[in-house]
């Protein structure tokens, strides 16, 4: 890869194919605190204005993926204080969840509280065999704030986000694999070349098609049907005038793999 942009807690790298790796790298945890919410912020926001971004890879440079809130520094903070933060950590999983491109969290170690809601802002999640994710809050007498209690049901349904945010548990990746949060699970030395090559997948397809198609899946997402599949023709209809759609008819003919401009 080559380098990218450096912050503090936080590494960006994006490769020729497009895939953008977000590494985070505060040991041991990569916890929540206010400098991390800053720095994923800020590469969310800046992966945001990068036309070359085809795939996101969020992943860990340590042994965890993210243990949560920093409570250390949460025991500091007045209510008030803490009114003001929280939405600060939602608005760092929003910059990644609302990216025109897909993003995969590779997720290792544990991801608990918060950095389960930061999982479940991304796309996809793959796991590794020893990972163990869950939503921690109502164990510390407050709820998921980042997220957690509207995207769980929209990825595994009502009862069984219930029974993860009521019970507060930790879920092993087999468990998460079979409730519907994880969609690959891998041995834990392979799973930052599984989800490299998973991304490097989806960046080697249609650019604009691929941002139209995930715009086109939230979008509709919770919509009655037919407003559903309008939110889809007009998306589709984004892909009509694109020398990409020319470029892969013409590659079909010739028998060879299409090279897509993200045009």
């Amino acid at each position: 890869m080559t380098a990218g942009r450096d912050l503090r807690w936080v590494q960006v790298e994006q490769d020729d194919r497009g895939v953008a790796t977000v590494s985070m790298n505060k040991p041991p945890v990569n916890a929540l605190g206010s400098e991390m919410v800053a720095d994923l912020t800020a590469a969310a926001a800046a992966l945001s204005q990068d036309s070359g971004v085809r795939c996101v890879v969020l992943r860990s440079a340590g042994r965890h993926f993210c243990a949560g809130a920093d409570l250390k520094e949460r025991q500091g903070m007045s209510v008030e204080q803490v009114r003001e933060f929280v939405p600060r950590v939602a608005g760092a999983v929003n910059g990644f969840a609302s990216l025109a491109v897909p993003v995969i969290a590779a997720v290792r170690g544990a991801a608990a509280g918060g950095g389960c809601e930061l999982a479940l802002g991304c796309d996809l999640r793959v796991l590794s065999e020893d990972a163990s994710i869950g939503l921690r809050e109502t164990a510390l007498a407050i709820i998921p704030g980042a997220g957690g209690t509207q995207r769980l049901p929209r990825i595994v349904g009502a009862a069984t986000a219930k029974r993860w945010i009521f019970t507060a548990g930790m879920f092993g990746a087999a468990e998460a694999w079979a409730d519907g949060v994880a969609d690959q699970v891998v041995p834990d030395d392979k799973l930052d070349l599984a989800a490299d090559d998973l991304a490097g997948v989806i960046a080697a397809n249609g650019p604009v098609a691929i941002r139209l198609a995930k715009q086109a899946i939230d979008g509709g997402s919770g919509l009655p049907l037919n407003e559903a599949l309008q939110i889809e023709w007009e998306a589709y209809q984004g892909v009509l005038d694109t020398s990409d759609r020319e470029e892969a008819l013409k590659a079909f003919a010739e028998k060879r793999p299409p090279r897509f401009r993200g045009c």
